[in-house]
């Protein structure tokens, strides 16, 4: 299957400017298309000290979330983060410091505790992101996808 690219952002709706006050007629109804992208971490060679990926989210984008699937689980508790490498950034800009636990599958950061931070506008820069964990294991995969807004500007 081929796989289109296109230079973003993306809209999507049948109505971009309200007119009047109908809905289905002249009231706008395009949104944002929420795109992903995906990295795995690889926890079972120790601790990552801000491991860069190959992950880049574009420049004014909204974090919607971010989704951690935990393929193996770690064989010992340990911290992940998700920062990134720009000039005003750094390793935990993303998410700080998300209790990983020791048992294999889904888990979502909360705004709690400072786990969700620059979710509302990415800013100015293209974010190139790196991942984290704080304590050596001897175990574990975690594969992280990312949803976004792309240059959605809240700020």
């Amino acid at each position: 299957m081929g796989t289109t690219t296109f230079s973003g952002p993306i809209k999507a709706g049948t109505i971009k400017n309200t007119t009047g006050t109908t809905v289905g007629t002249d009231v706008a109804n395009v949104g944002q298309v929420v795109m992903s992208q995906t990295f795995s971490a690889d926890l079972s060679g120790g601790a990552l000290a801000a491991q860069v990926t190959d992950v880049v989210i574009p420049a004014n984008s909204q974090i919607i979330d971010c989704v951690i699937d935990i393929i193996t689980a770690a064989s010992g508790a340990t911290n992940l983060s998700i920062g990134d490498t720009s000039a005003g950034g750094g390793p935990a800009t993303i998410l700080n410091t998300f209790p990983s636990g020791t048992n294999a599958g889904r888990v979502y950061p909360t705004t709690q505790a400072g786990a969700a931070l620059a979710w509302q506008d990415t800013g100015a820069e293209d974010l190139r992101l790196t991942v984290t964990a704080s304590a050596a294991t001897s175990a574990g995969l975690v594969r992280f996808t990312i949803l976004y807004a792309q240059n959605n500007n809240l700020a």
